[in-house]
């Protein structure tokens, strides 16, 4: 669906904002793109519709290179290509059914079926009823619900989001995160959502790539990079979500055990794997914290054990458990 081939962004200012970046985003995906501020996330979706221009590489949508088009050819690929952005971008002079009536406009929608259109979007974003509402009425979550409508409004096939939920609170980011899942479902689209929110990547995506100083660090589905990430950002991204045991773990090192996380994937997250590991080894286990997320492919289970016994038995126990199809990373040895 999108191929992104050796791309590079460098400013007038000789600064180089992507760096010969690679990705492969399927049709279908929810595709995450995260890193910190400055790692140039939000520049590399704008080359994705030619907001920005790539200095070199290509872009190719659907089988069509996106940086050879001319000005004309540009606009109408771009009628495909919905995008939804932090601030909303909402025109204040204008009605809620205004404001989604513009976008038609511009594209030259008939006028007999650009009030029809507008009725259909307001009832997928669940808006009817703030229609006649200014921007200056609606709550951050209602502004964003406009700007989706108006995004989807010429019927396209990939959605782009740039920060859309950075702006809101907890609970209307869910309810925003909940509303895409939804739209991505009925309609079928591709959704690039760039964020430095882990827990967006968490509740919504089934793809993911990290981004730092420009370029991509690490990718693959949110399952193996939430169970066992590769690198120190993205540990460090996966630190900040909340419930994180980290602090409690640091005060469990003790000398003479042997301190593990034991990381879970899909079903064998509901089985009882500690269970039979105490009544086949001869180690006491003691167990610190753990979780289990619920993420939009499957879940994640983690747990932090101390084991404490004869050394051998310990190194049989940690053998064991990869055996059984779980990831083991020994936290800290004490022996």
């Amino acid at each position: 669906m999108i191929r992104i081939e050796n791309v590079n962004k460098t400013y007038p200012n000789n600064f180089t904002a992507v760096k010969n970046v690679n990705l492969h985003i399927r049709k279908g995906d929810i595709f995450g793109i995260i890193g910190l501020s400055g790692a140039g996330k939000s520049s590399l979706i704008r080359l994705l519709n030619r907001l920005e221009e790539p200095t070199s590489g290509q872009i190719i949508i659907d089988g069509t290179n996106m940086t050879a088009l001319n000005k004309k050819e540009l606009l109408e690929k771009r009628k495909k290509i919905g995008m939804i952005f932090q601030h909303f971008n909402l025109l204040s002079s204008r009605t809620v059914e205004e404001n989604i009536a513009f976008s038609l406009e511009i594209a030259k929608w008939e006028k007999s079926k650009i009030q029809s259109r507008v009725e259909e979007l307001l009832d997928l974003v669940e808006l009817s009823d703030k229609k006649k509402s200014y921007p200056s009425q609606l709550s951050g979550g209602q502004k964003q619900r406009v700007a989706i409508a108006r995004a989807l409004a010429n019927n396209p096939e990939i959605l782009l989001s740039d920060e859309a939920t950075s702006a809101l609170d907890p609970k209307t980011t869910k309810a925003i995160l909940q509303l895409i899942r939804n739209i991505q479902n009925k309609l079928g689209l591709t959704v690039v959502m760039i964020t430095h929110q882990m827990e967006v990547i968490r509740d919504i995506c089934n793809k993911v790539a990290v981004m730092s100083h420009g370029k991509i660090i690490e990718t693959g589905g949110v399952h193996h990079i939430f169970s066992d990430p590769k690198t120190e950002t993205t540990k460090e991204l996966i630190s900040y979500l909340p419930n994180n045991e980290e602090s409690t773990v640091n005060l469990m090192k003790t000398k003479g055990k042997m301190l593990i996380k034991v990381n879970f994937i899909g079903s064998i997250s509901k089985d009882p794997i500690i269970s039979k590991a105490i009544k086949k080894f001869d180690v006491n286990f003691n167990i610190i914290g753990g979780s289990i997320e619920s993420l939009s492919t499957m879940r994640v289970g983690h747990l932090y054990v101390e084991l404490s016994g004869e050394f051998k038995e310990q190194e049989l126990v940690i053998s064991w458990l990869k055996e059984e199809g779980v990831i083991v990373e020994v936290v800290y040895n004490g022996l």
